[in-house]
């Protein structure tokens, strides 16, 4: 469990800070500075999983944010150094940081990036910083976006497999990867504007953070598509080449000073485990965290993943990526009303969709929550189809500006296998009773009438979903915004589909502005899981079936190799999106197979 006690000088404007002590600037030749460092590692978590001294410790964004904020207003510190080491950021999480890092500049210190080597994102962060420093010897690739989608009907049917997979809303594509062989005009519109609106966005951050014009950015883009440091430097994207031993001689002579490095500023130590007494060690596991509210508080309430019934997992039948319950949502969502001292609720969203009956409920459940607490809503990189569907029942909504939302519009479907069992030499002998019986026969694909059944659902969920939009989106018009069209955020709030730019700290602080709290706590839901339910998550399949668990893992190491992170957990969400067709035959989901690079 996070919580984090929120300064009321945290949040006040730029023009009441004024009367503070003045920042440390340049120092006289005598003096010693202290310059933070902050390590970036892979990518940032939303929000803490339990049991981090069983992992690698990695820090919630929200985490590295308010160290940024705590660090603008210490007097003890001149600057900041930050390290990426293997960081995976992606668009949505450097423009958070981004924002923390003009605050942490706007009061006047420094910030410097180092790197081995910068991709796109990572030199996107570095239009926030003050120095931009590669280690000698490294490289620089800023081509541009890229994007693949895979379209797989002729694959499946070579293999003898029939997609049935029906969609309302003429630009939702979620259909499309599996029942056509390109894209249809309409999901060619809606993704090129899309990818447009996401470049759009990466010129602008550029251009500002490095004082570009376009024809500048353009020539760099030219020549630093796989550039040196020399040639790096001279499209304008970095600053300097720093080999890493000499990084403190590099920074005194920018500071004119002495410095010394300070390590993780305000990190919180986890508390060490007793590994020698093995009766105490079992003790401290079997304690379970508890969290105790006694001092005003804004919850944040975390929908992380596709949308499924029941509880929350850290991954799919695939493996992958996390998905979040319904159940698990509305437990957390009693948790918090049963909370005199919580006095406002935001719900964080990075969800592409999933389960049409799992994403009511969950907007029920903040529709109840509506009606004790404030719920506001920030978007962190996506709000997709059930994702936008619970953003509907905020009364403010945050985004960032590369944050994808929309895709109000519904899939259904299923795949009929029966070719593929003969040319397997599979005999199958199918029984039913009731008029309804086969309609998921996974032999045979629907008739007519069967199909007319499907398509009548699916309208019935598209109309409750379009009404549940219209009725917590005041102005917004559907015939530019629904049948599944995507936005980026910068581009959303002009649709009325999110009311303002800003990340979940701007989200918290401003909802703690309009309550007119002091010092406020955040306490971050759903709680991390017991120990019995991490132990029981971590060994279930291994206990139930050794043999496929080990190999699916050796499976999963090996197509991780050879696709890459992106491309793997791309995949496997779009895989485990369609294994949701198993239960429900009508879905809220996001097309999901967008490869960026």
């Amino acid at each position: 469990m996070i919580t984090t006690r929120k300064p009321a000088t945290q949040f006040l404007t730029a023009a009441m800070l004024f009367v503070s002590a003045g920042s440390p600037a340049l120092a006289s030749s005598d003096e010693t500075l202290s310059i933070a460092t902050i390590e970036l590692t892979g990518s940032p978590a939303e929000m803490e999983q339990g049991f981090t001294w069983l992992g690698d410790g990695s820090e919630t964004l929200i985490g590295l944010v308010n160290t940024i904020d705590t660090l603008a207003y210490d007097d003890e510190f001149a600057g900041l150094f930050i390290r990426l080491k293997d960081a995976t950021l992606t668009t949505t999480q450097v423009e958070e940081l981004g924002a923390a890092l003009t605050r942490f500049r706007d009061e006047g210190k420094k910030v410097h990036l180092f790197a081995e080597g910068y991709g796109t994102a990572d030199l996107l962060l570095g239009s926030f910083v003050d120095e931009v420093m590669l280690q000698t010897g490294g490289f620089v690739s800023f081509p541009g976006l890229h994007m693949e989608e895979m379209f797989l009907a002729d694959t499946l049917s070579w293999i003898g497999v029939k997609a049935q997979l029906v969609q309302v809303g003429a630009y939702k594509g979620a259909n499309e990867q599996m029942t056509r062989s390109s894209p249809s005009p309409e999901w060619d519109e809606n993704i090129s504007g899309l990818l447009d609106g996401m470049y759009s966005n990466l010129r602008a951050i550029v251009k500002d953070g490095r004082n570009m014009s376009d024809r500048e950015l353009d020539h760099a883009m030219e020549i630093a598509w796989a550039a040196d440091g020399e040639h790096a430097i001279e499209a304008g994207l970095i600053d300097s080449v720093v080999d890493l031993p000499d990084l403190k001689e590099h920074l005194s002579d920018f500071y004119d000073a002495e410095i010394r490095w300070v390590k993780d500023p305000y990190a919180v130590h986890q508390p060490t485990m007793d590994f020698s007494n093995p009766f105490a060690f079992f003790s401290q596991l079997g304690h379970e965290q508890e969290l105790h509210i006694d001092h005003p508080t804004i919850a944040v309430l975390h929908v992380n993943g596709t949308i499924i019934d029941g509880d929350s997992s850290s991954g799919g039948m695939f493996g992958g990526g996390q998905s979040v319950g319904s159940r698990t949502i509305r437990n957390a969502i009693e948790d918090i009303l049963k909370e005199d001292l919580i006095e406002g609720v935001v719900v964080r969203i990075n969800s592409p969709g999933g389960s049409a009956i799992a994403s009511e409920v969950m907007w029920q459940g903040v529709e109840r929550l509506k009606t004790e607490k404030p719920v506001w809503v920030s978007v962190g990189s996506m709000a997709a189809s059930g994702g936008y569907y619970v953003l509907s029942a905020g009364d403010k909504v945050f985004v960032n500006p590369s944050s994808i939302v929309g895709s109000i519009g519904v899939v259904g479907g299923k795949y009929a296998m029966g070719e593929l069992y003969d040319k397997a030499k599979v005999h199958i002998v199918e029984r039913s009773r009731g008029p309804m019986g086969d309609l998921f026969s996974a032999s045979k694909p629907w008739n007519e009438s069967q199909l007319k059944v499907i398509r009548n659902q699916m309208t019935e969920t598209y109309e409750l979903f379009t009404s549940r939009v219209t009725a917590g989106r005041d102005g917004i018009d559907l015939s530019k915004t629904a049948e599944g069209r995507l936005f980026v955020g910068s581009d959303a709030i002009a649709l009325h589909m999110a009311d303002e730019i800003g990340g979940l700290d701007d989200a918290i602080n401003e909802l703690a502005v309009d309550l007119d709290m002091g010092d406020f706590d955040v306490v971050h839901y759903p709680q991390p899981p017991s120990f019995e339910d991490f132990i029981g998550n971590m060994l279930g399949g291994f206990l139930s079936a050794p043999g496929l668990t080990m190999g699916t893992s050796q499976i999963e190491v090996t197509l991780r190799t050879l696709l890459g992170d992106r491309r793997y957990e791309s995949v496997v969400d779009t895989l485990n999106g369609l294994a949701l067709l198993r239960e429900e035959s009508v879905l809220l989901l996001n097309p999901n197979t967008l490869i960026f690079r």
